[in-house]
């Protein structure tokens, strides 16, 4: 597989940087708060089989931080003049974590560009009495460790030390989640209201040790769109695209291929 090509694209005023490579119906996948600046070993292996777009989202990242962005339903709104900027249909959307809060409001705007939707871990509802963890008061190694079930994955983490720019990145990227997700924490208290406007196949999929949106919001998220199904991934914590790559890949083919069955 050739590396991806990085690009810009300006859309609703707005310069957002991009990866893309692969080949095959596209696959538009939404980054979680820690942003997407990378071409992970999960969109190396999915470009074998989907035309792979990753972008950063506005206020992330090497993307512009635009006036309009106040919350998640900008971004949402966004993706789909992105979509139709980009002339994207029939799109397989996967999101993870803030990725996956922005694709779920998305597809309750309209399903039209969509041909299937896969939400990883996502935030955006709230479940009476089982809190989220708050990842705004943690501390850095409480992050780390409470991000991953593989407690070397944290230790790898933590070894890593950032260059200038990457702090620089790191910083942005924090700054936008806090805008879009301090209060409420990381949900909006009207989404959960529109989720059965949501028409097309959906799978949902979370790590059983995810200790910042815990593993009951999944049955929720399931519930609430219709004929969602839901796939739990063992030993996993918060963001399964790093630590069950092979898994998430495999659960993803298999349900865009059995949608176009």
């Amino acid at each position: 597989m050739s590396e991806p090509t990085e690009s810009f694209e300006t859309v609703a005023g707005c310069k957002v940087h991009m990866l893309r490579g692969g080949r095959g119906s596209p696959l538009l996948f939404l980054h979680g708060g820690r942003g997407a600046g990378v071409w992970l070993p999960l969109f190396r292996t999915l470009s074998e089989h989907f035309d792979v777009i990753v972008p950063e989202h506005p206020g992330f990242g090497r993307s512009d931080t635009p006036e309009w962005l106040d919350n998640v339903g900008d971004l949402a709104n966004f993706y789909h003049e992105f979509m139709d900027k980009l002339g994207l249909r029939n799109v397989n959307l996967v999101g993870t974590s803030l990725g996956g809060w922005i694709a779920a409001d998305l597809a309750v705007r309209n399903c039209g560009p969509l041909r299937t939707l896969t939400l990883v871990a996502p935030a955006g509802i709230h479940v009476q009495g089982v809190p989220k963890g708050d990842l705004f008061l943690w501390t850095p190694e409480q992050f780390a460790r409470n991000l991953f079930f593989d407690q070397a994955l944290a230790e790898t983490m933590l070894k890593q030390t950032p260059d200038d720019e990457e702090r620089r990145r790191q910083a942005k990227n924090a700054l936008a989640l806090a805008k879009l997700g301090w209060q409420p924490r990381l949900y909006d208290p009207n989404l959960r209201k529109w989720l059965h406007r949501v028409s097309c196949p959906t799978l949902i999929i979370w790590g059983d040790n995810d200790k910042l949106i815990p593993p009951a919001y999944g049955p929720a998220f399931r519930d609430l769109i219709p004929g969602a199904k839901l796939e739990v991934l063992a030993n996993c914590g918060h963001l399964p695209h790093v630590e069950k790559t092979s898994e998430l890949v495999a659960s993803i083919t298999k349900f865009i291929a059995e949608v176009g069955q």
